[in-house]
């Protein structure tokens, strides 16, 4: 701006004095006519005083003069010119000067001369006899004498455009240095000048108005960042060039990115052929969905297109982990298939023993037998369908029981008063170490982990084995350790042991016994009384089970 206005100054300042000094050139040009004219009628008039004494004679005696004299006779007849021959020029009776001269005395004329082929100023005199003297000076003395005037009035436009210069840099400066000094981020505190206070006053309306949608905008911007990043579903924007333009925290987890891949393509995070397929379909404006597999994780994508008008301009994609849905339903086609197994496995024995009854293959001292055997199955079948229901029970978290102050000390001895004809076939010993410690907690619950732990603990030993029960009080909750020194679990069944109908050896499930539901009843029985667990096992060497309970749970139902 402020070479704008130095520049506009210089230039108006130069173009007023150039038609200045052409104003002023002009007008002394005209002066100088006007003087010229002056000296000849001035010239002429001393001239004609000698030319009336003398004649021709005195006009001969003059050597010197800028002037063109003339001497004319009353028909016309040129009697004498200082710059030509008056024998060879024409009559001149018919010259402007001549005529208003012989008419008023005296006359003007300006033309171009036939003698000197110039523009000339002519002045005639009439004297006494009636004969014209003129003088005459060319116009181009004029114009030399003005033109002698021009170099000092350039050299004088030159100082001045050079002056006018400084003082529009000057100007320039303090004119834009009261803008330049403005604080557009409060504009109604300036004091400038009057005629941009509209413009200021107008700044700041627009300012107000800019930073109440910068606030809407980013309290928007953090709410939806608010409710984003709180979503466990990933969520991500790209534009129509696969750029990704924004993503959640949870969406970044799911890939394993350490850091956003903002400005990247999506691509990027995976190349799965499913998950281009869905990219693809959602910018060509189709809804698109897959499940992927990202490392042991199933998740299901679901991308839509974002229209403005008519034309795709990118596409959301909402990736929902499905992993544990997925897993859920696994287990309930395995607890199925292993429940069809586990209820066929003593039925087909009851109906084959009751089919060889039935048909007569039996003989009446071995029906007792056989009936034994039905015996068996059938309460092992009652034992499988009890165990269920309270592994359901305990999942879905109803209790039949009441909640009280039980001592642990008498419910591990009645346990092990339970176990002892079993662990003495087996030539196991139970051993207990505590001492009566009472816990609100809910005893048949109780007594079914404990037992359970201790009947795989005596079932999984060996000869001569040995199953110890130690529990103690660790502040406000109770710790319980049951281990025994029996076969262990192998390090990759360790995680599995505590799924429904899981064996880790189903050779010998049958002749060992029992439903395969003991340790899960286990774990969600812990769970049931606000527990945890932890189990440390070494194959060949024995297992030990930690649970920890809270004194003062309470859940009664």
């Amino acid at each position: 701006m402020t070479k704008k206005i130095f520049k506009s100054t210089v230039l108006v300042a130069t173009t007023v004095l150039i038609c200045g000094i052409a104003l002023v050139m002009a007008i002394l040009y005209q002066y100088f006519g006007k003087e010229m004219n002056m000296e000849l009628k001035k010239e002429a008039s001393y001239l004609a005083y000698g030319v009336e004494f003398q004649g021709t004679e005195y006009l001969q005696k003059i050597k010197n003069s800028d002037a063109r004299i003339t001497y004319i006779d009353k028909d016309g007849t040129v009697l004498y010119d200082n710059q030509a021959d008056a024998s060879q020029m024409e009559n001149h009776s018919n010259r402007e000067e001549f005529q208003e001269a012989q008419e008023s005395g005296s006359g003007f004329s300006d033309r171009i001369s036939d003698t000197l082929s110039e523009r000339t100023v002519y002045y005639a005199l009439r004297l006494s006899d009636d004969s014209v003297l003129r003088v005459a000076s060319t116009q181009s003395s004029i114009l030399a004498l003005t033109l002698q005037l021009l170099p000092p009035f350039l050299g004088i436009m030159i100082i001045m455009i050079i002056f006018a210069g400084l003082i529009s840099s000057k100007s320039a400066r303090r004119l834009v240095e009261p803008i330049n000094d403005l604080n557009l981020d409060q504009p109604e505190q300036n004091d400038g000048y009057e005629e941009i206070g509209p413009l200021l006053s107008r700044i700041y309306k627009q300012k107000c108005q800019i930073s109440a949608q910068l606030e809407n905008a980013r309290r928007n911007q953090e709410e939806f960042t608010i409710i984003t990043e709180n979503m466990q579903e990933g969520l991500l924007v790209i534009d129509a060039y696969t750029m990704i333009l924004s993503g959640n925290s949870s969406v970044w987890k799911m890939f394993q990115m350490k850091e956003p891949k903002t400005g990247e393509s999506v691509y990027s995070l995976d190349r799965n052929e499913d998950f281009r397929k869905v990219i693809e379909h959602a910018l060509a404006g189709q809804h698109g969905s897959a499940l992927l597999k990202l490392d042991s994780e199933f998740v299901q994508m679901i991308a839509n297109p974002v229209f403005r008008e008519t034309k795709v301009v990118g596409a959301v994609l909402l990736l929902v982990n499905e992993t544990e849905k997925i897993e859920r339903e696994n287990l309930r086609r395995e607890f199925s298939a292993n429940v069809s197994h586990e209820l066929k496995t003593p039925l087909t024995s009851i109906a084959g023993f009751a089919e060889i009854i039935q048909d007569g293959f039996v003989k009446d001292e071995d029906i007792k037998k056989f009936a034994g055997r039905i015996y068996k199955e059938a309460q092992r079948l009652i034992r499988l369908v009890e165990d269920t229901i309270k592994v359901s029970q305990l999942d879905e978290g109803v209790n039949p029981y009441e909640w009280e102050q039980v001592d642990l000390y008498g419910v591990v001895k009645d346990v092990c008063n339970n176990l002892k004809g079993i662990a003495e076939k087996k030539n196991v010993h139970l051993f207990i170490d505590g001492k009566p410690l009472v816990f609100r907690t809910v005893r048949p619950i109780l007594e079914e982990v404990i037992y359970n732990l201790c009947d795989n603990g005596i079932k999984y030993n060996q000869e001569d084995g040995t199953v110890s029960i130690h529990f103690q009080d660790i502040g406000d909750k109770v710790q319980l350790t049951v281990k025994d020194n029996g076969i262990g679990i192998p390090r990759e069944d360790s995680n599995r042991v505590f799924e429904r109908f899981y064996r880790v050896d189903k050779s010998h499930s049958k002749e060992i016994g029992g439903t395969g539901l003991g340790l899960s009843i286990v774990k969600h029985g812990v769970t049931f009384l606000g527990g945890t667990l932890n189990m440390i096992s070494e194959l060949g060497k024995g297992t030990e089970i930690t649970m920890v309970f809270p004194k003062e749970k309470n859940r009664e139902s």
